[in-house]
């Protein structure tokens, strides 16, 4: 099956100037697809904007017309996280139409494929811009999937570590989505506590992993096969929607994990086995968090590979040192949690 990618110059006008979210995150991952020569085996996927009625099929006209306006004006905080900049809104209109196009292409046979957008999209909620994101670009998507292309099913997977508390508060109270979060706690937003499960006709369908500080490699594998494949199997998703953050990387300065670029591929490996076995391969991942360069381009191009079936990982970066993040303290057990979110799911 074909590999298909989303990229456009316009993702580099959302202009954030010395934040930790900037144009440079994109660069230099364009720079290593091209160098290691995978860029060549990859489907281009044209982005265009989304339209109105697509940001309306989860946000609220006041939010759309507050991140319009801001753009507007020239930019400007929305919060002490949040930064626009007079290209901002053009940017964010393409990082959810760039989505639906790689959905459309998707579901039209194309294989699988990644979005490598920004600004980032799951922290934002239905009325507020928050954590980096305008547009919540997978929520918009996913609802889209199953309101305009009538898929009943769909599993949304996300392993940045921190919690997407936008697209759990979108789809909390529905049963056509499964929401799976393997995050880092106590961390922001506050939320993704392992009891929060979703609510009326969605209860259940929310699977929330919070994970201790120093959680690696073997800890993330052994969410991703006690509960990730789990419960993705049993749900039998049509469509897997993955929101990629690579900020659990070891050499990430927000966090406190001690993932390796293997970890992410790991990871990867078991989705793509899910979405071969499940729905074809359909799969359509998203760029959210991950923030140094090199460990950022590194796990994209990982990405890639795995999608690809490239079994070769190359990870310049190596291993986590022994307790690097924890300098010290007792190595994380996850054991109990692990024990108690399968019975909380009935995956035992």
């Amino acid at each position: 099956m074909s590999v298909g990618y989303v990229y456009d110059p316009i993702y580099l006008k959302h202009d954030t100037d010395g934040h930790v979210e900037n144009a440079e995150r994109l660069v230099a991952i364009m720079n290593r697809l091209e160098e290691s020569g995978l860029k060549e085996k990859l489907e281009y996927i044209r982005p265009r904007a989304a339209t109105q009625d697509e940001l309306t099929l989860v946000h609220s006209p006041a939010l759309i017309g507050l991140v319009q306006v801001t753009a507007k004006k020239g930019g400007g905080w929305l919060d002490p996280d949040t930064v626009m900049s007079s290209g901002s809104y053009d940017a964010a209109l393409f990082a959810v139409g760039g989505m639906i196009e790689a959905l459309n292409w998707v579901m039209d046979g194309g294989g699988s494929a990644f979005t490598l957008v920004r600004p980032p999209g799951h922290h934002a909620t239905p009325d507020r811009a928050m954590g980096f994101c305008l547009f919540n670009s997978i929520a918009i998507t996913t609802r889209y999937a199953l309101q305009k292309l009538g898929i009943g099913r769909i599993a949304i997977i996300d392993f940045d570590v921190h919690h997407g508390n936008g697209t759990q508060e979108v789809f909390h109270s529905d049963p056509g989505v499964l929401y799976v979060s393997a995050h880092e706690t106590p961390l922001f937003p506050g939320t993704g506590r392992a009891d929060e499960t979703g609510t009326g006709e969605g209860r259940g369908y929310t699977v929330n992993i919070p994970l201790p500080a120093g959680s690696g490699d073997a800890e993330y594998m052994e969410v991703f096969k006690q509960i990730v494949a789990p419960a993705v199997r049993r749900y039998k998703p049509e469509l897997i929607m993955v929101s990629a953050g690579y900020d659990p990387h070891w050499s990430e300065s927000l966090a406190m994990m001690e993932v390796s670029v293997k970890g992410f591929a790991g990871m990867v490996g078991i989705i793509k086995n899910l979405a071969d076995e499940l729905c074809r391969g359909r799969m359509v991942f998203t760029l959210e968090g991950g923030y140094p360069l090199e460990s950022l381009s590194a796990s994209v191009k990982a990405t890639f590979d795995v999608l690809l079936g490239n079994e070769e990982i190359d990870d310049p970066l190596g291993p986590a040192k022994a307790g690097y993040k924890l300098r010290g303290f007792q190595e994380p057990d996850i054991g109990s949690l692990l024990k108690r979110i399968k019975k909380l799911h009935g995956l035992l």
